[in-house]
């Protein structure tokens, strides 16, 4: 049994049909600061820190993202350990 103490990043990204606007408020920005080769930004980001064991934190984190943390209408998700 591997027992972890360690920060889990899911990731939730807008699907790519589905408008983000905060993406596009970046992309605006960084183009007004003349950084005119990004074609485009996509926003959000969570970290948690989990304890207990791996198998058991990985599937309760894959509930939380089904539940609450991604909207999966609209996003798709990922997460990893880091």
């Amino acid at each position: 049994m591997t027992t972890l103490k360690a920060p889990f990043v899911p990731r939730s990204l807008l699907k790519r049909e589905v408008l983000d606007p905060q993406g596009k408020a970046v992309l605006q920005s960084l183009h007004s600061l003349g950084f005119a080769g990004v074609k485009g930004v996509r926003v959000r980001l969570i970290e948690l820190e989990l304890e207990g064991e791996r198998a058991v934190a990985e599937a309760s984190l894959k509930d939380m993202c089904e539940k609450l943390l991604a909207n999966t209408v609209i996003e798709n998700y990922r997460f990893e350990n880091v």
